[in-house]
Parts: structure tokens; C-alpha cells; sequence
């Protein structure tokens, strides 16, 4: 499993660290392992052109050292340096007495085989500032390494607020930062190199699972198994306009563990013609009969207030998406008030944007009615565009307000718990931006909640599932359909269980 930790936590372990080190150990540590990844990369070290772009402070220390090893390779090393009165001495020191040279000349960072990133380091806030950003913009031929975060980057969220540096490679030290597990932080840091310092940091901010972990959390029948052992999901989809709902979040459904899957909604007639393994019924969830998880919401339209509702008033874990989520809005948090099983929110930006304008509103109404006033004009919902630029802030946000477990789609998926757990998930493609796929991610984290699974894990393992099935069905880079993604959700299980067996 990925560890990633806020910059607090790093502050606080490197210091525990330093203490107990000889001064500019750590930064040696850190310099080398930097180094030792450019090699890599270069494949070739001497005769090779490297530029160092070094702000101020440790990082563009660490920049500089890196810079110096490279310099005593045989590589051809030059700096820029962004505030020459607060460059580290000691490293720039290093770097001359190694055969490096300071240049001001911007198109070095064209011509250069390779360019260390160390303008800001995790310590910075806020964009790039006027006299970097032209090497954002810049053309470029070799590859940009960004010495433990992208420059511009905000390493505790992953928000970039103004100009940043994309890099090809970030090399970590310590511990991976939830920056670069989010977008759009992720999207400037390429891929990440974790470099081992010696760093003991506390729980980490935020997890990511690997083959192996979600191989652990996946059901898997005992010899003593039957249908109803195994967990039943319901399943209160589809409506007379949105049919295919239904059929999608069954499909999920059907793979994700359960022994059974309980449909009930308009859509019964079309659900066991194309599923004939599923219980069908036209009524609503209170007449259902028992389950051990429900999935309520996708495209059930008018019929999404007496599903939610009813639901709601069962004591088992509910899955709430689409229509749903609409529902949930206009109601607010109280609805969730009392429940003592887990709830599971599944919205989009567009979505979490009319859940944190619902959790305003009931705020504001308790408010008033605690002071005696009349009720207040309805606030505007925040922009979802604004939201997805701070997903992991959105996914807390709304995992606080609703007492919920919150699985926030999109380009990265952040799932959040009202007890301020996080996971991201760092499998998927874009491909799975397809009409119904939700429905089928909904279907699948619904059944391995009945299965057993707790809500962060069903939510953490349905996503990770559904991230590998896109990247199956869309193999070789032809569209896939979200029936097409539900269909390779086996063959997703098959390559964790895999990972999982010894050699």
C-alpha cells in the first residue's frame, strides 16, 4: 500500500530524523537518491547536459547536490538560480567545485538532456511566480525531474492555483505526498519515484491500494458458503425513461461477490430477461424482502424519493447514487440522522455540488430556527468545476457534512469517511467516462458491501475493480461501453487474485 503524508507530518518526522543524524545527512540521503534516479534516466551519465532550476531554500539544495554527483559523472551541469541571494551556499559550493556553472541563459532549459525541477519544494504555496513561469510555458527536449513535488503544486491537495512545472518523474523522499496521488496535482507529476530517507512518519493523510492489498479485502466463498450466506444486495434502479439503469447497476451487481442480487424497481421484466440469475420484483425496497446492502438511485427518476426513503429506514448498508443524490440534496444531512448503518455516497463534481449546497441549506434552516427567523433565500450551489479542482477538500467536505462514506468520481477518485480516512484510487482510464458506468460501479460497491466489505473498503475495492475492467475493455484504445466494462470485472478480479499467489 501507498503511504502518503502532509507536509506537517514530514516537517515533524524530518525533524525527529535530524536530531539524530549528523547535519546534512538527511539532505545527502536525499541528493543521492535524486541523483541516482537521473542516472537511470539518462541511462548515459557523462557528456550528458543537465540544468538545475534551484529556488531557494532545501529543495533547491537538494537540486544542487544532485546536480554536483551528476557534475562528478562526467555530466555537463549548469544552474539557473531563481533567487541567487538564497541559494543553499553549501550546495551550490558542491556543484562549482564539481565542474558546475551558474547560467542565466533560459535556453539552457530547451537544450538540456535532463532538467532537475527544484524551484519550490513542499514548504510552497501558490503558483509559480513571475520569474519561473516562462519554464512552464517553455519548449522542451529532455526529460523535467521534480525534486519531491512539481513547482506550483500544492502538496497537501493536489490543487494548482496558478502556473505550475509538469514534470516527467517525481522523485519522493520519505513518503509520497497526497498531492501527487490527486488531480490535478497528478497530472503534473508524472511518474513518482519514492526514495527512502529514513523517514518514521505517523498514519498517513491519505492510502492507495495495490494488487496485493485489494487481493486481501476481496470475498471469497468458504466450503460452508450458500447464496444467502455469501450476502444478497438490493438493488432500486431504473424508471420507465432510464431502463438501462437497471441493467447496468445488476451487471455490477452480479460481480461483485454477493450471493444473490435482489432487484426491485420498473425495470423487473427487462433485468431477469437479460439476468435470469436475479430475484425480481415490482414493489419497492420495504417490500422487498431481506438483503445485507442496498444500491439506490440510478435512473430511477420519480421514484427515487420512496426508494431513498425506505432504504433509509432499513438497518443495513445503503448506497446512494444518481437520482438519489438529487434526492439526498433536497433533503439534506438530516435524512442520514439516526442511521447506524454505514451510508455510501457516489456523486460527481456536478452531483457533490447540489449535496453541499443541500448540507448549507440544512445548516442554515437549523440555524434559523434555533434564532427564531424566517427561512433564508437558497444560496447558489458552488461550481462543480471549482470542486474538481479541490477533490480531495470536496470529498472530506461532504463526507463530514453527511456522516457518510463519500466516493467522488472522476479523473482521480477520492474516497473520504466521515472519520477522516481517505483513499485514492490509482487504477482507471478516461475511456470510463462512458453514459452508465457509474451505474455499474454503484452495482458492484453495493455488492461487496452485502459480502461483508465495510464501506471504505467496498467503496476503496469497487473503484480499484472498476478502474482495471475499464482499462480492459478499452484495451488497445477502442471505446468501450459501460456493459462492455461489467463483462471484464472478472477478468479485473482474476489479475488481483493473481497478484495474490505465490510465485
Amino acid at each position: 500500500m501507498r503511504h502518503a503524508h502532509t507536509v506537517e507530518q514530514v516537517r515533524a518526522a524530518e525533524a525527529e530524523l535530524m536530531a539524530r543524524l549528523p547535519e546534512g545527512t538527511l539532505m545527502q540521503r536525499a541528493a543521492a537518491g535524486l541523483a541516482a534516479t537521473c542516472a537511470r534516466l539518462l541511462g548515459r551519465v557523462y557528456g550528458s547536459r543537465v540544468l538545475v532550476l534551484a529556488g531557494s531554500g532545501d529543495n533547491g539544495g537538494d537540486a544542487l547536490y544532485a546536480g554536483a554527483r551528476l557534475a562528478r559523472r562526467g555530466a555537463a551541469v549548469s544552474a539557473i538560480l531563481l533567487a541567487p541571494e538564497k541559494a543553499h551556499r553549501g550546495a551550490l559550493a558542491a556543484l562549482l567545485a564539481a565542474g558546475g556553472r551558474v547560467t542565466s541563459d533560459q535556453r539552457a532549459f530547451e537544450r538540456a538532456d535532463l532538467v532537475l525541477d527544484g524551484i519550490v519544494g513542499i514548504g510552497g504555496r501558490g503558483g509559480l511566480r513571475p520569474e519561473a513561469q516562462p519554464f512552464a510555458r517553455a519548449e522542451r527536449r529532455g526529460v523535467v525531474v521534480a525534486v519531491d513535488v512539481p513547482s506550483g503544486v500544492d502538496p497537501d491537495s493536489g490543487e494548482v492555483p496558478g502556473v505550475a512545472l509538469r514534470a516527467d518523474v517525481t522523485v519522493c523522499f520519505g513518503t509520497y505526498k497526497p498531492g501527487l496521488l490527486i488531480d490535478p496535482g497528478a497530472s503534473y507529476a508524472g511518474v513518482l519515484q519514492l526514495v527512502d530517507i529514513g523517514l518514521t512518519a505517523p498514519s498517513p493523510a491519505v492510502t492507495v491500494l495495490q494488487h496485493p492489498d485489494l487481493a486481501a479485502l476481496l470475498p471469497v466463498p468458504s466450503v460452508e458458503s450458500d447464496k444467502y450466506r455469501r450476502g444478497v444486495v438490493g438493488v432500486a434502479a431504473g424508471s420507465a425513461r432510464y431502463p438501462g439503469a437497471a441493467l447496468l447497476a445488476v451487471a455490477g451487481a452480479l460481480r461483485g461477490g454477493a450471493g444473490a442480487v435482489r432487484y426491485v424497481g420498473t425495470a423487473a421484466e427487462e433485468v431477469v430477461r437479460r439476468f435470469p440469475e436475479t430475484l425480481v420484483t415490482e414493489g419497492s425496497p420495504a417490500g422487498a424482502g431481506r438483503v445485507q446492502a442496498w444500491v439506490v438511485g440510478p435512473g430511477s427518476g420519480d421514484g427515487a424519493a420512496r426508494a431513498l426513503q425506505e432504504a433509509l429506514a432499513s438497518e443495513v448498508p445503503v448506497l446512494v447514487d444518481a437520482d438519489g443524490l438529487t434526492e439526498l440534496a433536497r433533503l439534506g444531512p438530516a435524512a442520514l440522522a439516526g442511521r447506524t448503518a454505514p451510508t455510501v455516497l457516489t456523486p460527481h463534481t456536478g452531483e457533490a455540488a447540489r449535496l453541499l449546497a443541500g448540507a448549507e441549506r440544512g445548516a442554515a434552516a437549523a440555524e434559523d430556527a434555533v434564532a427564531g427567523r424566517g427561512a433564508r433565500a437558497a444560496a447558489s450551489p458552488p461550481a462543480a468545476g471549482e470542486l474538481a479542482a479541490a477533490r480531495l477538500a470536496t470529498a472530506r467536505r461532504l463526507a463530514e457534512a453527511y456522516g457518510a462514506t463519500v466516493l467522488l468520481k472522476g479523473s482521480t477518485t477520492v474516497i473520504a469517511t466521515p472519520e477522516g480516512d481517505v483513499r485514492v484510487n490509482p487504477t482507471g482510464t478516461s475511456w470510463l467516462a462512458t453514459a452508465g458506468s457509474g451505474d455499474v460501479l454503484s452495482g458492484l460497491a453495493g455488492s461487496l458491501l452485502a459480502a461483508g466489505l465495510g464501506p471504505l473498503d467496498a467503496a476503496s475495492a469497487a473503484a480499484y475493480l472498476h478502474g482495471l475492467a475499464g482499462r480492459e475493455a478499452a484495451a488497445g484504445g477502442a471505446p468501450a461501453t459501460a456493459l462492455d466494462v461489467a463483462a471484464a470485472l472478472p477478468a479485473a478480479w482474476r489479475t488481483v487474485r493473481a497478484a495474490d499467489r505465490p510465485e
